[in-house]
């Protein structure tokens, strides 16, 4: 059986991703991974005197994988599901390298030169070091608007 690593942040790309590769396992026989990063903060030292906003950002990944369980099933069998804290990119490269992935589906948002550039830097780390095959889905420039 292939593995499929997705990472899902709940944005309209990470759900057209997860969209994407559940198909993609499912047509494949595969296991399909899911991967919510808590994301540590970017400001140096206040993690670690505000540690309440670390458990936020967990608690919010939390969420997200329950929501997926409510589509996608209870973990186990052909879908796993995981919440890790560190650096989305980092820890995408790092678990597809540790679980022996096969594939790694991420989702990709930008619609301005500056979104490409800002929010597009996960999914190129993703690309330049994941030890296997790569797909980016982008999700339509309308598509946001659609599900304000």
């Amino acid at each position: 059986m292939h593995d499929i690593l997705a990472g899902y942040d709940g944005s309209v790309s990470a759900q057209a991703a997860i969209r994407f590769a559940k198909n993609l396992a499912e047509k494949e026989g595969a296991r399909l991974h899911i991967l919510t990063v808590a994301r540590l903060p970017d400001w140096g030292k206040l993690a670690y005197e505000r540690p309440e906003l670390l458990e936020t950002e967990k608690r919010h990944c939390q969420d997200l994988i329950t929501g997926l369980k409510e589509e996608f099933g209870p973990s186990g069998g052909t879908v796993q599901y995981e919440v890790i804290v560190g650096h989305p990119a980092k820890e995408l490269v790092l678990y597809a390298e540790r679980h022996n992935i096969d594939h790694v589906v991420v989702g990709h948002r930008g619609h301005t030169p500056f979104d490409r550039w800002l929010l597009g830097s996960i999914a190129r780390q993703v690309i330049a070091y994941a030890p296997c095959s790569v797909t980016i889905v982008r999700d339509r420039p309308d598509a946001a608007k659609q599900h304000q």
